[in-house]
Order: structure tokens, then C-alpha cells, then sequence
């Protein structure tokens, strides 16, 4: 429950702390005094908008603090945990509006996003205002109230969570699928280009084995005649170098017998024989090798052209177009599995829609009965609140059990069902049903919604509910009625109800004033809890206006029992 609301420099209000009880607490005052105020802190608190032009005149910023006492086992308890913020039976909320923007949220001391607010402001209080009952004249809210009444809320959620994963699985589908229109029009063109690589049949280091090979064709005549000249210095002419270190080394061989010592310039000598016979040798060997073909230069240099167009095309190097050609087979490889993906895909979607329109027209069935006895239960609470002769149905559109499984269950069936709900009422005898919105006025509108949060009061897990201006357009023994509703309604939920009506006012458990009243020339709003005395004049007050009489006074202690 709501136990404690401070406000400051909100409005007209410069400072107020109240002291919400458990059970009915009754706000009453003259028109204007602020009771409208402190419900828009309230919403404040919940997760309504903040504007600058709330902050009171002169204040730099307004602030609203909520405590709330909740059971250990309430679901809050398992909201803030997955939100990381503690919790241990009390929730603490502040609210800070700054003309520079420095907006704060803190819930139990921690920094919050105005997200987190709004989703814990649906578990704590219900407002029941002008806004609500605009909710109630909207046909797509009927459904709703409907499932909170016959307990299907939860079945709607894990609806609504299939749903979801069905049109994740239906974007995603949709997303492979446009991505392989999209490779399958390159595909001409890469498969193209693979081939014209595969057809070039480049081998590794093709391009500098080919350019060593163009410079000797080029170069072929010049170079057999030195590597010839080289040769028959070295080995044939006369004179030729190994023929005078063969000399050389045999005269060197007479000599060691002479002296010893040589033997060393000996072994030298023989080597650089045996180096010079291999080099001339290789160099023989090399001679034989150079041609002078016109026809294979033509033909080294047309497989360079082949080669240097590539890398032009797919890279500066042979690595380069090895790697793009990979690329181009992955690309390949890749669409042969997005396609295997959007078939297993397609067998997803077909498996989820049939499970959404099963579990879908069970809750339609469902819904079906509960609302058979929602129309019994709603006109039984009217019949309490005078409006006796109301005639009150559920109607439904687009009954999900004449679905057929295809591909267009997607635009067919909402994330909540295929069904839609609308509530229409006769609140005149012989009169045909119509929309709320076509038919019932603010009173019997304020009535329609007690005798909801009177029926769904057993299973909302909303702890705190306001009723402002509840008592808009009844008066009378319906005022007595709505007072009574209120005080049951107050044994399952701490109830905070503004109104102007005596019968309403003398049920309550606990009863607030608020007043406007003039402070050093500035007009503010205070609030006080009354005593016994202070509520039969309060009550004395609602029951004959400005001029309080004895007779007045004496009726107000009368119905306050």
C-alpha cells in the first residue's frame, strides 16, 4: 500500500506529507483546493510525463517521494531483482523535475530510467479518473478486463510471447530472404568471375617465373653470346682457363717432391680446377637451354597479359585473386546455407502458427465463458448501484476457431488473439445494445467502473486503487451504494477515493481535508487527517455547503454512525 506521499514546490503545493492508512481514505475539500494535484504527483510517481511548467513559481525544482509497504511475496519482489535494485518489503520512490533539466529518478536509492518507473508504477497503484474511464470507452482495453476477470492473463502473456518469437522468426525469414535475392542477382557475375579465374589456372609464382623467363627470351641473343664467350674462356679455346690451371697444377705436382710445403697451394689449385670444370660445365649446360623462339616469347607474354588482367580485376597479387576467388566460394557456400535456413525456417513458421491458432482458439473458448459470467457479475453489481434495468454484454469479432493455418495467420491474428472484444450495454429498458462510447454517460460510466474493480477486486495484484471523481453524476441512494461499494472494495485493496458526496465521505476509514489557504502572499494547499469532530464538520459541510447548521451537523454524525 501507498503509505507515504511527500510533495514540494509541485504546483501550488509548497510542501505536503501524508499519512496514508490501510482501508478507504477519503480526500475531500472545496473545489480547486489540490485534490487533483496530488493524484498528478501520484502519476508522477508512476511514470507519468514531467514538465517544467509543474514546479511551483520561484522553486527550482519539484520533487515527489512515495513509500510503499508491500508483502514479501509480492511481485515486486521479482521486478527489481531482475531490474538489480533491492528490495526488502518497502519501496521508496523519488521524483525530481529541475527547469534545467536535470530530471532524477531513484528507486530505493538507486538511479532508475523512466522505463524501470513506468513498469513498477503498473504494480502499485490504479487510477480510477476521467482517464480511466476514457480506457473504458476504447473497445481494444475490453479485452483486458476480460482476461483479468476469468484468470487468463497469464494465458495471454505466454500468447503474446509466442507471437513475438513468430513474427522474430517471420522478420527474420523475410530478412534471409531479401538477402538471397540479393546474392542470387550477383550470382551471374560472381560465378562469372570464379570461372575466369579457375580457367586462368594461375600456378604459384606464375607471374615471376614468367617475367625471369620473358627478360632471357628478350635478351636471348646478347646472352647466349657471353655466356658462350664465358665458356670457351673457361673451358675450349685455346689457352682456355682450365687447360692452363690443369698445367698449373701438374707442374705444382712435380714441385712438392722438391719441397712439401706446396702441397697446400696444390690442394687449392685442384679446387678451383674442379670449380671452374663445374662452371664451365653449367655454363654448357646453360648455352643449350637459351633459345632464341619468337614464338614462345609471344606466347610468355600473352600469359602475362592474362595474369596482369586478373590483378587488375581481383588483386595485385596471384595471392590477392587465390584469396578473392575463396571469397567468391564462400559466397556460394553461404547461399546454399541461407537457403537450407529459410527452409527450416518455413518449417518453424508453419509449426508456430499452428500452435498460435491453437492455443489461440483455446483462449478464445476461454474468453467465451468467462464472459458469460462477467456480463452476470457486471449487471449484478449495477443492479446494486441503481442501474438495475442495464442490460450488459461481451461481444465478440472474428471468432479465432474459424482460422485456417496459412501464411497469412500473421495479419489475421493479433499478438493477444484473433478475437476482439467489445463491451455494450442497454442502461435503458427497451433499448438497443450499443457501444459504452455511443451509450453511457459520466455517472453511469463512474458506476460501470466500480462494479469492474468491485468484481475484479479478488484478482488484481494491484495493492493501492484511486477513485477520482467516482461520484460524478449520482447522488442519493446511489451515493450510499457507491460508499458501500468502496468500503468492500477496501477489505482486498487500500482504496484512495476524492470525493464531494457525504455518503461516500462518512465510509471512509480514514479522512483527509485539503484546503487552499494564503502564506505570506502565496496561495498553497494543505492537508490534515480528521478527527471525529473534524469529520462530522467536514461531513456537516458536504451535506448542506458553506453554512454549516445544527441540523446539518446532526445528520452527519447520524451517517457516520
Amino acid at each position: 500500500m501507498l503509505a507515504q506521499l511527500t510533495i514540494s514546490n509541485f504546483a501550488i503545493i509548497s510542501h505536503l506529507d501524508i499519512q496514508f492508512k490501510p482501508g478507504l481514505n477519503i480526500l475531500s475539500g472545496e473545489t480547486g483546493a489540490g485534490k487533483s494535484i496530488i493524484i498528478s504527483a501520484v502519476n508522477l510517481i508512476l511514470g507519468g510525463r514531467a514538465h517544467t511548467d509543474l514546479i511551483r513559481t520561484g522553486s527550482d525544482e519539484a520533487r515527489v517521494e512515495a513509500l510503499f509497504s508491500l508483502p514479501a511475496n509480492h511481485l515486486m519482489s521479482t521486478v527489481l531483482g531482475e531490474m538489480g535494485l533491492p528490495f526488502d518489503g518497502e519501496l521508496l520512490i523519488k521524483r525530481q523535475i529541475s527547469r534545467e533539466g536535470r530530471n532524477r529518478i531513484l528507486i530505493n536509492g538507486s538511479m532508475a530510467a523512466l522505463q524501470m518507473l513506468s513498469k513498477i508504477g503498473t504494480l502499485l497503484i490504479s487510477i480510477s479518473g476521467q482517464h480511466e474511464h476514457q480506457l473504458l470507452l476504447k473497445p481494444e482495453n475490453h479485452l483486458y478486463l476480460l482476461d483479468d476477470f476469468g484468470g487468463l492473463t497469464e494465458e495471454r502473456l505466454r500468447l503474446n510471447t509466442l507471437f513475438s518469437r513468430y513474427q522474430s522468426v517471420l522478420e527474420k525469414t523475410s530478412s534471409l530472404q531479401r538477402r538471397i535475392r540479393e546474392m542470387e542477382e550477383r550470382q551471374e557475375l560472381e560465378r562469372f568471375q570464379r570461372d575466369e579465374i579457375d580457367k586462368a589456372d594461375i600456378k604459384e609464382d606464375e607471374d615471376k617465373l614468367l617475367e625471369r623467363e620473358k627478360n632471357r627470351l628478350q635478351h636471348a641473343e646478347q646472352l647466349r653470346g657471353l655466356v658462350e664467350g664465358a665458356y670457351q674462356t673457361l673451358y675450349e679455346k685455346e689457352g682456355a682457363v682450365l687447360s692452363e690451371l690443369s698445367g698449373c697444377v701438374k707442374r705444382i705436382a712435380k714441385s712438392i717432391e722438391m719441397d712439401p710445403e706446396l702441397k697446400n697451394a696444390m690442394d687449392i689449385l685442384s679446387s678451383a680446377k674442379a670449380q671452374v670444370e663445374e662452371a664451365a660445365l653449367d655454363l654448357r649446360s646453360r648455352l643449350e637451354s637459351i633459345l632464341m623462339d619468337p614464338h614462345r616469347l609471344e606466347a610468355v607474354e600473352e600469359r602475362l597479359q592474362v595474369i596482369l588482367k586478373l590483378k587488375r580485376k581481383y588483386g595485385s597479387s596471384l595471392e590477392e585473386i587465390k584469396k578473392f576467388r575463396n571469397q567468391l566460394l564462400q559466397k556460394m557456400e553461404s547461399l546454399d546455407q541461407n537457403k537450407e535456413e529459410v527452409e527450416r525456417l518455413n518449417g518453424e513458421i508453419k509449426e508456430l502458427e499452428a500452435e498460435i491458432v491453437s492455443k489461440a482458439s483455446l483462449l478464445s473458448r476461454k474468453r467465451k465463458e468467462a464472459a458469460r459470467n462477467f456480463e452476470e457479475a457486471v449487471k449484478s453489481e449495477l443492479k446494486l448501484l441503481d442501474m438495475g434495468g442495464t442490460r450488459f454484454e461481451v461481444e465478440f469479432h472474428q471468432d479465432a476457431s474459424s482460422h485456417v493455418v496459412d501464411q497469412e495467420v500473421g495479419r489475421k491474428m493479433r499478438a493477444d488473439g484473433c478475437g476482439q472484444v467489445e463491451f455494450i450495454l442497454s442502461p435503458n429498458i427497451g433499448e438497443d445494445l450499443k457501444p459504452l462510447s455511443k451509450i453511457a454517460s459520466g455517472g453511469e460510466l463512474s458506476r460501470i467502473m466500480l462494479a469492474m474493480k468491485t468484481i475484479l477486486a479478488r484478482t488484481s495484484s494491484v495493492e493501492t486503487i484511486i477513485f477520482d471523481e467516482v461520484d460524478s453524476g449520482i447522488g442519493g441512494a446511489t451515493a450510499e451504494v457507491v460508499g458501500e461499494k468502496l468500503s468492500a472494495l477496501a477489505d482486498f485493496h487500500q482504496i484512495i477515493c476524492i470525493t464531494h458526496l457525504p455518503q461516500i465521505a462518512s465510509k471512509g476509514a480514514t479522512h483527509f481535508l485539503v484546503r487552499k489557504r494564503v502564506v505570506d502572499g502565496r496561495t498553497g494547499t494543505a492537508i490534515s487527517e480528521l478527527n471525529r469532530e473534524e469529520r462530522v464538520k467536514e461531513i456537516a459541510r458536504l451535506l448542506g455547503g458553506k453554512t454549516i447548521t445544527q441540523k446539518a451537523i446532526a445528520h452527519a454524525k447520524e451517517i457516520l454512525g
